[in-house]
């Protein structure tokens, strides 16, 4: 899972294990470490109908709607989008990149632009 912040946007890149995980488990998670600080960022899924998102002790987590992840793991739907707040947030499939990249990309989705 890739998390990009810009000012008051947050998204979220999803590889095929992490769509999977999400799927069967119901929450994926990652984080940074800062030495003497983690920065634990976390998908989960909830019953509500929107997207949403919490900050407390280091921790942000983002819910998405159980409907949203099975459609994400079930379809061919890239990505949902909604806000919460003042926050944008921004989850969407991982495809691979059209540049040479030295990121191992095996796990990501096929991009539909190199299919054409």
């Amino acid at each position: 899972m890739k998390l990009r912040i810009k000012s008051n946007g947050i998204r979220y890149r999803l590889t095929k294990t992490d769509v999977a995980n999400l799927a069967s488990h119901g929450v994926i998670k990652e984080h940074v470490d800062f030495g003497d600080n983690k920065l634990v960022y976390v998908l989960r899924d909830t019953v509500d109908n929107e997207l949403s998102v919490d900050f407390k002790n280091n921790i942000m987590t983002t819910y998405i709607p159980k409907i949203m992840i099975a459609q994400f793991a079930n379809t061919d739907r890239v990505s949902f989008e909604g806000s919460y707040g003042e926050v944008q947030l921004l989850i969407e499939k991982d495809f691979t990149c059209l540049d040479n990249v030295s990121e191992d990309q095996s796990d990501n989705y096929p991009n539909p632009l190199s299919m054409k």
